[in-house]
């Protein structure tokens, strides 16, 4: 039985661009008893999938961590949305952050996104060129954010590309200027990553806190203020 020790808001609600007509995104963390894993039955269950008026996606802490370290920006952005359920041990991963991620990767992992975002964008995927086209500078700008900040933000509404932002939602938009003040800004992340390319993942406090983790919930019972029909009662969120 998987505990989930984290449930974030993600996509337009959480960045601030979305309209009454915005679907609700949630982004989750759970843990799979040790037990369970280590037994030779297990199969390997690392994410779990829900797609519709309500799009949920969780993954298993190991899973998770590991995509962390690689600064796979979805994941990244989980660490830091606004909190829609949240455990103690929820709380000791997102403190986890500044651990995770490292300068090599946030750069070749967040531009990869960002491109990934630019294909779609000119290919009009499910015509939803403007959406590709937001997803594609939000993550830029989160780049050069966190390599200089150490963090980034999630909700746009008091950035400087705010603006660009609803702008292109509201599809209005050129291709021209899209790709243009996305390469500028592109150019604003290698800037920004030479200035602060020895930025190190501590994988030796990433391990020591999955291994705590399994520890803790070697049986689906072993924790004793987890409820399973709420597993965040009595945790602030």
């Amino acid at each position: 039985m998987k505990k989930e020790i984290l449930k974030v808001l993600v996509g337009s609600r959480a960045h601030d661009l979305h309209n009454e007509l915005s679907d609700y995104d949630y982004r989750g963390v759970f843990v799979l008893p040790t037990s369970e894993i280590l037994s030779l039955n297990y199969k390997p269950h690392n994410v779990d999938w829900i797609e519709g008026d309500i799009d949920n996606t969780g993954w298993e802490i190991g899973h998770f961590l590991k995509l962390a370290t690689k600064c796979n920006p979805t994941i990244l952005e989980t660490f830091l949305s606004p909190t829609q359920g949240l455990t103690k041990e929820g709380t000791a991963l997102r403190e986890l952050f500044p651990f995770v991620w490292n300068s090599t990767d946030v750069k070749n992992a967040f531009i990869g996104y960002g491109l990934n975002q630019r294909k779609k964008f000119l290919e009009n995927k499910n015509n939803h060129a403007r959406k590709y086209a937001v997803a594609y500078l939000r993550t830029l700008y989160n780049a050069k954010e966190l390599l200089e900040t150490g963090i980034f933000t999630i909700s746009m509404k008091d950035t400087e590309i705010f603006d660009t932002l609803m702008k292109w939602k509201a599809n209005d938009w050129t291709i021209g200027e899209v790709i243009q003040t996305c390469y500028e800004w592109q150019t604003k992340v290698e800037e920004a990553y030479e200035k602060n390319k020895d930025k190190q993942s501590d994988l030796e406090k990433v391990n020591e806190f999955l291994l705590t983790i399994r520890k803790n919930n070697w049986y689906k019972t072993s924790t004793n203020n987890y409820n399973e029909k709420n597993p965040f009662i009595g945790i602030a969120s």
